[in-house]
């Protein structure tokens, strides 16, 4: 049966070794003399073989000789393990996995990161982003810690911190008539309009407007496509306020007054799993700080505010 070696009891030979004094190694330890000896003859005990030459000398036996540089080795790599824990639990360091729909990932995590980077250098942050359902399903497979996106499917297992309320709206040319008209924008005057219908568009299902989707004839997925459509005035389309291209300087984001829909945007976590350290300092701080940097735009509010 192996013995256990306490790693104090190492330490304190390894110092009496290098020292060449356990009056030394007491002063260099903070710890008595007797107390220092008493761990070095409990070790040698321990091993069945003395470390030390019998004398006044402070000599290595040749047992002590071999076990000198085994013990640094164990120490170094003990130590290095306990720094490394102590980074890992003072979230000093770590891995982290997110996944993120488009919109949060291009409009509101980029400043976010930035600050979050320079106050953990050694944090490795990976990202993934995709639409509401597959960066629901990345979550649920265990392949990233923790997603922000609106919530499309219930599940159980699931848990969702609301943070944002992301209101919908009409895109489309700045020259476009429903720009020109001003004013509320109720559904029943997009009906005159084409509209080509996104992978955001089943936000309208189940109000008044639903009717629309009905009798659109075109679905584009990609928003880069999407986009390039509205450009050239092929129709008009829906787009939560966080999906609208920022500086695009020929579209509109005109908000929809009647009915007024809201995607709920927040964090998706698995319930009944913990986090890792690193991934739970980056969720609460991203919890705490998402908001819009213009908080004077009203279409995007931070859940829990008006």
């Amino acid at each position: 049966m192996l013995p256990e070696l306490k790693i104090t009891q190492m330490r304190y030979f390894v110092l009496v070794a290098q020292l060449k004094s356990f009056h030394a190694a007491a002063r260099q330890a903070y710890r008595t003399q007797p107390a220092i000896s008493l761990a070095v003859r409990e070790l040698e005990q321990k091993l069945g073989q003395a470390l030390f030459e019998k004398g006044g000398k402070t000599e290595l036996t040749p047992f002590g000789e071999h076990c000198l540089p085994l013990f640094q080795d164990l120490l170094a790599h003990h130590d290095r393990i306990a720094r490394e824990v102590t980074q890992l639990a003072r979230h000093e360091i770590g891995q982290v996995s997110i996944a993120t729909v488009p919109s949060v990932a291009s409009r509101l995590l980029p400043h976010l990161l930035a600050r979050f980077v320079s106050e953990h250098p050694k944090v490795q942050i990976s990202i993934q982003d995709g639409n509401a359902d597959s960066v629901q399903q990345l979550l649920v497979q265990g392949q990233v810690d923790f997603c922000i996106s609106s919530i499309w499917m219930p599940d159980e297992n699931i848990d969702f911190l609301p943070i944002l309320s992301d209101q919908v709206g009409v895109v489309c040319r700045r020259d476009h008539p429903l720009v020109a008209a001003g004013g509320a924008l109720h559904w029943s005057s997009l009906q005159a309009y084409p509209l080509v219908r996104n992978g955001t568009s089943r936000l309208l299902e189940g109000t008044e407007a639903a009717g629309l989707l009905e009798s659109s004839l075109l679905f584009v997925s990609n928003m880069i496509s999407l986009i390039a459509m509205l450009e050239e005035g092929i129709g008009i389309t829906t787009l939560p306020y966080l999906a609208f291209p920022a500086g695009n300087e020929q579209l509109a984001f005109l908000p929809l007054s009647e009915p007024k829909v809201e995607r709920q945007i927040g964090i998706l976590s698995r319930k009944g799993r913990s986090l890792s350290p690193a991934a739970a300092e980056l969720m609460g701080f991203l919890h705490e700080n998402m908001q819009m940097r213009d908080d004077s735009d009203a279409s995007v509010k931070v859940s829990g505010t008006s």
